[in-house]
């Protein structure tokens, strides 16, 4: 698959593990003292990571890597009964190739998620986590507040609940606007708050497009379901990796070394919310989708306050943690207010 551009300061290059051909950026430096990882979200490729990346201290070694089936890495199966360990296994294995120690891991949306992962399971590798309008840790739909999953088989979560004409216009390479389930559209009505302009937004309607489309990878399989509305995730895919039945990570919690964690988020965040425009059950909840069971048996996902739950959590058994919440943003904080972002992260990393 060929990358699209990449922006002067940052090299390309591949690497080659045991479990995949990877696609890596790097901000090179001569003389560095920490190492940041970023791993990006969904439907998305490293490439979103470029601007910051070149804004980090000049004592950082910025590297973002993109996950199997995005960018320019391999397009692999993804076996979503491990949640997100495929990818974050993956992300270890290039580090172990390229005899990275340990890094301050930065993960954006899906990417959070496999931060968390990646912390949960191979802890030794993270000195720092960075959260960025993340997943909650109980995953995308289908649990009730405290995280208990409303139905047995995450009705309403997984693969079937993307959109056929966008998964089409991925496929295709469509780039226009015409339409509001095109990639370009979705970038300006999802990604970002209403009203953001950018000069890259060519660069990251193209990232978009470089997701491998099919059930092994975006969105995944289905499966049927007795309980509304009709489907629950299949195994296969990368929706399904969020399901609740296959991605709970809170068990950070209870980690014996816990890394300083920093959370960035956008109270303009149209993915990630508390009232998700892409939460099955919130859409229910506004009569967008019909058969609604009401709020006792379907409520909204509270996705920011369970998260902040067990980030409390994580801070009562010893960890430390810190939040930033960003006016006027939506689901991409290092895309719409990078100095920010950027000083945020810098503080982080002398934290860690």
């Amino acid at each position: 698959m060929n990358t699209p551009t990449i922006l002067d300061g940052i090299e390309q290059r591949t690497v080659t593990t045991a479990r995949l051909t990877a696609n890596v950026l790097e901000r090179p430096t001569s003389d560095a003292s920490s190492t940041v990882v970023f791993i990006h979200g969904n439907v998305s490729s490293s490439l979103f990571w470029q601007p910051v990346m070149l804004e980090m201290p000049a004592s950082v070694r910025a590297l973002a890597i993109d996950l199997r089936g995005f960018g320019g890495s391999s397009t692999l199966p993804v076996d979503a009964t491990r949640g997100l360990g495929d990818f974050s296994d993956d992300v270890v294995s290039v580090l172990e190739t390229l005899e990275i120690d340990r890094a301050q891991v930065v993960g954006w949306s899906m990417g959070g998620g496999v931060a968390m992962q990646l912390l949960l399971e191979h802890p030794q590798f993270v000195s720092g986590l960075t959260l960025v309008a993340p997943v909650s840790p109980y995953g995308f739909g289908g649990t009730a507040a405290d995280g208990r999953m409303l139905t047995p088989d995450g009705a309403g979560t997984g693969g079937g609940g993307a959109n056929p004409d966008f998964i089409a216009r991925l496929a295709a390479g469509d780039l226009t606007s015409d339409e509001q389930t095109s990639p370009r559209s979705v970038y300006r009505s999802s990604y970002v708050a209403d009203g953001f302009v950018s000069k890259h937004e060519d660069l990251w309607v193209q990232s978009m497009l470089t997701t491998a489309t099919g059930d092994d990878n975006y969105p995944g399989t289905s499966s049927a379901s007795e309980n509304w509305p009709g489907f629950a995730p299949g195994t296969r895919g990368v929706l399904n990796t969020m399901a609740p039945q296959y991605f709970n990570v809170t068990g950070i919690v209870d980690l014996a070394d816990k890394p300083p964690i920093l959370w960035i988020h956008g109270e303009n965040d149209a993915i990630v919310s508390d009232a998700s425009a892409f939460d099955l059950n919130f859409l229910g909840s506004l009569g967008v989708i019909p058969g609604w069971p009401g709020a006792e048996a379907a409520p909204p996902q509270q996705m920011i306050a369970q998260t902040r739950r067990v980030l409390e959590s994580y801070r009562a058994a010893g960890g430390r943690t810190n939040e930033l919440l960003l006016n006027d943003c939506g689901h991409s904080p290092h895309l719409e207010h990078p100095a920010a972002f950027v000083d945020a992260l810098t503080e982080q990393l002398a934290r860690s």
